[in-house]
């Protein structure tokens, strides 16, 4: 497995710091973020999903923990939107550049808005996809909020 991913190399370029975290991606698994967690005995609230959705039908980026779901309804109301859904998974690795599975929030294709569960600020590191399948990043919450452009809301159901 590659430790260089555009999203490694984007926050090396931004100075910022993170810690890699591989393990062995079930691709099987029924809630991947919850597999990446246990594989690496993580809290599954520490261990974010990065997941592409749409805002009145423009491309936004959602990182919440691994163990909730997504409040479409919050999410819209986060980016001003009148509604929001998940983006089709093919479209999501168009726009990115990254495998479903392995999505992280830095180093995307386009910049997108992006928008973070405000429960990362609990934590002095939170997990992230790194770029590809099997490999998290540790990065500190502040960081990521900053190397993502994001900003913070209530985004669970």
């Amino acid at each position: 497995m590659s430790k260089t991913t555009p999203a490694t190399l984007a926050l090396t370029k931004a100075g910022i710091a993170f810690e890699l975290f591989p393990y062995d991606y079930d691709p099987d698994a029924p809630r991947v973020g919850l597999q990446a967690a246990q594989a690496l005995s993580k809290a599954p609230e520490q261990v974010f999903k990065t997941l592409m959705t749409l805002a009145d039908g423009k491309p936004a980026c959602v990182i919440v923990p691994s163990d909730c779901e997504v409040s479409m309804k919050k999410l819209a109301a986060a980016l001003g939107a009148k509604s929001a859904q998940m983006m089709k998974p093919a479209d999501a690795e168009r726009l990115t550049g990254y495998k479903v599975g392995g999505v992280s929030p830095f180093g995307q294709r386009k910049s997108v808005p992006t928008v973070m569960d405000e429960t990362a600020i609990l934590f002095d590191q939170v997990l992230i996809n790194g770029g590809q399948r099997g490999l998290l990043l540790g990065i500190a919450p502040d960081d990521a909020v900053l190397a993502a452009d994001a900003s913070l809301a209530d985004l669970t159901a």
